[in-house]
């Protein structure tokens, strides 16, 4: 049976939508009002082979900050509600993930527990990409952690362009994903000596 939820948060700045397969096959659907995100979710579900459908809105006019936040809460959201009881799952998963002269490294523990690592230092004068704040994906990436429940690493080896760069991390981030929700058809019960996650 496939692991799919849906998510969706209402408030005064954010209006959000996320359903997840992720036993799915790499189908996207993705309306944030950021064409960059709508992009770098499009690559982390075709590359992470993780159906996704995601409709987002919020106070754009002042700025991302809103929506990105909470983007990164409802998606964490929907991948732990996806996970169920985690019962058989791998648990961790990585991936090196090259674009161009881009290079990330991403971990990923479902253990539970919420902790991001965010190691990205972009170029010089790289702080902005059609007027978004690049800085808001620590943001998101923390809130995802948060959402899921999922200990997380991010780690840029290098890089010069920063689409090249978060292309790279998003690729990254499904093959990971994939990976650590991957069931083990060895194991017995959760993947944990304390027998839960």
């Amino acid at each position: 049976m496939a692991r799919k939820a849906t998510v969706s948060r209402k408030t005064s700045e954010t209006n959000i939508k996320v359903n997840i397969n992720l036993d799915g096959s790499g189908e996207y659907k993705v309306n944030t009002s950021i064409p960059f995100v709508d992009h770098m979710l499009n690559l982390m579900s075709k590359h992470g082979n993780i159906d996704l459908d995601i409709q987002a809105k919020g106070d754009t006019e002042i700025d991302y900050h809103h929506l990105m936040e909470d983007l990164g809460i409802v998606f964490g959201q929907a991948i732990d509600k996806a996970l169920g009881e985690k019962l058989r799952i791998t648990r961790y998963g990585e991936a090196y993930t090259p674009m161009d002269e881009s290079l990330s490294h991403i971990v990923i523990d479902l253990s539970g527990r919420p902790y991001l690592v965010y190691n990205v230092e972009l170029p010089r004068g790289a702080g902005i990409l059609n007027n978004l704040a690049l800085s808001l994906f620590e943001d998101f990436f923390r809130s995802l952690s948060n959402g899921a429940g999922m200990n997380l690493h991010i780690n840029l080896q290098y890089g010069r362009d920063a689409h090249h760069i978060f292309e790279s991390i998003f690729k990254g981030f499904g093959r990971a994903l994939k990976a650590a929700a991957a069931i083990n058809p060895l194991a017995k019960g959760v993947s944990s000596t304390k027998g839960t996650l």
